[in-house]
């Protein structure tokens, strides 16, 4: 089938638009999570379930209950414990911090010696990570939803009015559980300190609201595509078998 090209006549439109003032990504790393001896539990509220011979979810040692042969991953989540994609839309919290008397602005020197005022923007980013872990049985531990934050400061073209545009491309998070032995007890382990380490990539954007002349054509739908309904086919028969050759001719006297 063929399409005609749509041409409308140019004319100029005023449209209202986010303007990009300024924009750059950065890799943060988050600073390490370290919890560290046996007080630390109540905070991490790992719960290993049934396999925990008195539960008390909440409080569990993984150590004790999953011995010294154990994987462990981290996944981020909400703030209930439930996964999250960290790359959608508002899954992670990133946001401005006020600064009492507005942004500071600073000079910069660009390397063709030219100069440019910029802006301080501090940026808040948060959320959640739960750290699962599990031996080669398959039985599970996992921890109560842990709470992650870095704040940051950018230099940035961001007059007044410009708001932040934050957007997380990328998303790293790594767990590693030290458990100790108990002395007098072979085969038996106890909690000895978990480690978290949080990576994430970043597109941080400075914008406004603005509106813009521009000469253009209006868009016009293309046309639709008729749906045609494909011939009727049959499934090919077997002859020979059915309904056979017929009956021979009777001769005649």
């Amino acid at each position: 089938m063929d399409f005609n090209s749509i041409s409308g006549g140019q004319e100029t439109l005023c449209i209202k638009v986010n303007k990009v003032y300024d924009w750059v990504t950065r890799q943060v790393d988050v600073p390490l999570l370290a919890f560290t001896g046996a007080t630390a539990l109540p905070t991490l509220g790992f719960d290993c379930g049934a396999i925990a011979p008195t539960p008390t979810p909440g409080f569990d040692d993984p150590c004790a209950f999953l011995g010294g042969t154990f994987t462990v991953e981290c996944f981020p989540t909400d703030e209930e414990g439930t996964p999250i994609d960290p790359l959608a839309p508002g899954a992670i919290l990133c946001q401005e911090i006020p600064q009492p008397e507005g942004r500071a602005t600073g000079q910069f020197q660009l390397p063709d010696g030219s100069t440019v005022t910029l802006q301080k923007v501090k940026v808040l980013k948060k959320g959640f990570v739960v750290v699962r872990v599990s031996n080669p049985q398959g039985e599970v531990c996992q921890s109560a939803p842990i709470a992650w934050a870095v704040a940051e400061k950018f230099f940035l073209c961001a007059p007044p009015g410009t708001f932040l545009q934050c957007e997380i491309t990328d998303f790293e998070c790594d767990a590693n559980l030290i458990c100790q032995r108990v002395p007098g007890t072979p085969g038996e382990f106890a909690f000895q300190q978990l480690d978290i380490s949080i990576n994430l990539c970043q597109n941080v954007q400075m914008e406004a609201l603005v509106k813009l002349e521009i000469t253009a054509d209006f868009c016009q739908p293309r046309p639709d595509m008729p749906f045609v309904c494909p011939p009727l086919a049959f499934p090919p028969q077997c002859p020979t078998v059915f309904p056979g050759p017929g009956p021979s001719p009777t001769p005649t006297p």
